[in-house]
């Protein structure tokens, strides 16, 4: 059964913008394995990693209805399973099915995430 869904969409420049203000900004939004892959990009490719994750763990907010704030960016966590598809994990919500998917244009990244209840 559907728990909630939820989407967002962030556009490629504000989080480029965010990104060359303060590299705290990383490290706010990405946990410690999710940095790790982000360093071996290219710039560009690090912008829209960023913002997927960004857009994503938006998504779960909204789709548990609790927004971000309650839940802190380092809770989620969207690593690639085994053939590239983005995963995730949720610290407190481990009995949970998650669907996600991000996609990018030139100037936006969004995300779209299911929960299930298994």
């Amino acid at each position: 059964m559907i728990k909630g869904i939820g989407i967002d969409l962030i556009e490629l420049d504000r989080i480029n913008q965010s990104i060359k203000r303060s590299s705290r900004f990383v490290q706010r939004i990405l946990t410690p394995k999710e940095q790790e892959r982000f360093h071996t990009l290219k710039e560009k490719r690090q912008t829209e990693f960023v913002a997927g994750r960004f857009a994503a763990k938006e998504a779960f907010a909204k789709s548990v209805g609790t927004g971000i704030g309650t839940i802190s960016f380092q809770d989620i966590e969207i690593l690639p399973d085994e053939l590239g598809a983005p995963t995730m994990r949720v610290r407190g919500f481990e009995e949970y099915k998650i669907w996600v998917s991000i996609s990018h244009s030139s100037t936006q990244a969004v995300a779209q995430v299911v929960v299930e209840t298994t």
